[in-house]
């Protein structure tokens, strides 16, 4: 299995990340993406790459809740550290500004749009994420977007790239069908579903099965946030993407092989041939 979005930079696994990692391995789980929310994360993410080559991969990107005065500044310093284009087109080792070898970033991420709280920086959002929108176009590397309540607003910038993106992932959709429809419009994306589809109020296990191809999905768990059934209550972590897993094959009605199998070949086709 592959997480594709787990927070392994956060200080809820300060003390025990090597552990984490090992029972991940234990649980099946082959690679884990991690997103950033800012500079600092971004760097801390390259990082962890670092120290687990061939299993932890990093990306970099502004947060939509990070956005605050110093937007612009925080932004300059995390393009600092996107590769050249001529370094993304090879699978080997790239060298960051900061001069250490790292693995090349798997997608910009995790950026987007997130007016749930408040809108006091919408316009600063959507300029920060059209930028890095921008950004993914020139580099070539796929989007990992978070949208909460401005799925409008997002659409109608992507759109304006629809035909350059080299494609991304919707993280933690937990919208109906017909938010699903309007996301699939763009053939390069996916979903990424994670332990809010094993809960007791949850409408996905009848929306993806409805609308969304299984092989428009991949396996996340957002870790340590909404750990899945029957882990609730628990800090989540990538191992816990096991049972989102299984959630998939009961609604999928196909076997959790078949889930596994099929996953994988999507991270492998919207985030290219991830070695380890």
């Amino acid at each position: 299995m592959i997480d594709t979005h787990t927070h392994l930079d956060g200080e809820e696994f300060r003390d025990d990340l090597p552990e984490v990692i090992q029972r991940a391995k234990d649980a099946g789980v082959g690679k884990m993406f991690v997103p950033a929310i800012d500079y600092k994360s971004s760097v801390a993410s390259i990082e962890l790459a670092r120290q687990y080559a061939g299993v932890v991969y990093p990306m970099v990107g502004l947060h939509p809740e990070e956005v605050k005065e110093n937007w612009r500044e925080e932004l300059a310093h995390i393009k600092s550290l996107l590769p050249s284009l001529e370094k993304m087109q090879t699978a080997e080792l790239s060298t960051s500004p900061m001069g250490e070898d790292r693995r090349g970033l798997v997608a910009i991420g995790e950026i987007g749009l997130d007016y749930y709280w408040s809108r006091e920086y919408e316009q600063e959002q959507l300029e920060a994420f059209e930028e890095q929108v921008r950004w993914s176009v020139e580099t070539r590397l796929p989007l990992m977007i978070h949208c909460r309540k401005a799925q409008n607003e997002m659409v109608a910038i992507l759109k304006r790239y629809k035909d350059q993106l080299p494609g991304g992932v919707f993280h933690c959709f937990t919208g109906n069908e017909l938010e699903a429809k309007e996301l699939l419009q763009f053939e390069r994306f996916v979903l990424g579903i994670g332990g809010v589809l094993t809960f007791k109020k949850s409408h996905l296990p009848e929306v993806l099965p409805a609308v969304v191809p299984l092989d428009r999905i991949v396996l996340e768990t957002d870790s340590p946030y909404m750990a899945p059934v029957p882990m609730r209550g628990k800090r989540n972590e990538p191992a816990f993407v096991v049972y989102v897993m299984q959630k998939l094959a009961e609604s999928y009605q196909v076997s959790p092989d078949e889930v596994e199998r099929r996953t994988n070949e999507t991270v492998t086709r919207v985030f290219g041939d991830v070695r380890g």
